[in-house]
């Protein structure tokens, strides 16, 4: 399969039965994606949470493509009485399309609707596990804190392959909870995200990769520039 970063917290997903999957399309106003809105052709989009830079050009997205976005609950509704075809969802609950099972997990955040007029409450943040047939899993944390399920339930349990952390601090965790987080949830590889978009979340992604390194050499940090691939092949990362 193949991850592309596409900046911020935004990654596509290409199975390799073909099916995209797009994650926090914030995409026409992120300074640091460099690709145009009418590129992408999702066959589902999630969205973590409600802030205008997860939600981002999701609405237009599934407009123009006709995927259905995946969401919690509260944004789902809001999401459907503009049209949106969605999928509701919400903590602990998972669900499948097109062969490939979601799960929707816990998240350490704000998430109200903050990219309408007057602000609109969006449930709680969220984070999804993404399972395909082949069993490969990758975890994106959302937006979040450093919090004890990640070990003690999803690292423990699920076990993902992949891991997508954010280590631009102030919003979320910084480089070294990020580097414990991945420790904890123990993935073949790690993914940073949600950095450099802006100045007060501006972090040299090598300090979090010599974090993680410290902690547990076995996991690999793979730092991505945006629109860059990542081709995950599981025979290469055999325990």
């Amino acid at each position: 399969m193949e991850i592309r970063w596409l900046g911020h917290s935004a990654f596509e997903i290409i199975t390799d039965d073909d099916v995209h999957i797009l994650i926090d399309p914030f995409i026409s106003n992120n300074p640091s994606c460099p690709v145009p809105v009418e590129e992408l052709n999702p066959d589902i989009i999630l969205v973590t949470h409600g802030h205008s830079d997860h939600l981002g050009d999701a609405m237009d997205i599934s407009n123009s493509t006709n995927a259905p976005i995946a969401a919690i609950h509260e944004i789902s509704l809001f999401l459907s009485k503009q049209g949106i075809e969605t999928i509701g969802v919400n903590i602990g609950g998972s669900f499948i399309y097109r062969g490939v099972k979601f799960t929707m997990l816990d998240a350490k955040h704000s998430s109200d609707i903050d990219m309408v007029e007057e602000v609109v409450p969006g449930g709680v943040a969220a984070s999804f596990l993404i399972t395909f047939e082949d069993g490969t899993t990758i975890f994106h944390c959302g937006d979040t804190g450093l919090f004890g399920d990640m070990k003690t339930i999803i690292g423990d349990i699920y076990k993902p392959d992949i891991v997508m952390v954010p280590i631009g601090d102030k919003f979320t965790m910084g480089p070294f909870e990020a580097a414990l987080a991945s420790m904890w949830l123990n993935p073949k590889i790690t993914i940073p995200m949600h950095y450099n978009t802006f100045p007060p979340i501006e972090q040299d992604p090598t300090v979090f990769a010599n974090f993680v390194m410290q902690f547990n050499p076995k996991i690999n940090t793979v730092i991505l520039n945006p629109n860059e691939y990542f081709e995950y092949n599981p025979e290469n990362y055999q325990d």
